[in-house]
């Protein structure tokens, strides 16, 4: 898998060391929070989990594999399916 090249196939995602980031801005906090519960549905069919942080209207979402130390399929996989769940 070429890191690149996936990243460049994502919306606005951030390659950042061993993961990629991306920030996300809502009207309210109910909004940023009710986004996050769809990521989570997304997170739990994949068995993979990404790192969440809230502050009021914002979400910022990293994702990398811990079991092979950075990125792996699963990690685009799910990035994709996040990106369906930002309704503006």
């Amino acid at each position: 898998m070429n890191i690149q090249v996936e990243v460049s196939k994502l919306n606005h995602w951030i390659l950042n060391e061993n993961h990629i980031k991306k920030e996300f801005l809502f009207s309210t906090f109910p909004e940023a929070i009710a986004f996050i519960v769809r990521v989570s549905d997304d997170a739990m069919r994949l068995n993979h989990h990404p790192e969440i942080y809230n502050v009021y209207n914002k979400v910022t979402i990293s994702l990398s594999t811990h079991d092979v130390g950075g990125l792996s399929e699963l990690d685009f996989a799910l990035a994709k399916l996040i990106d369906l769940q930002f309704v503006q």
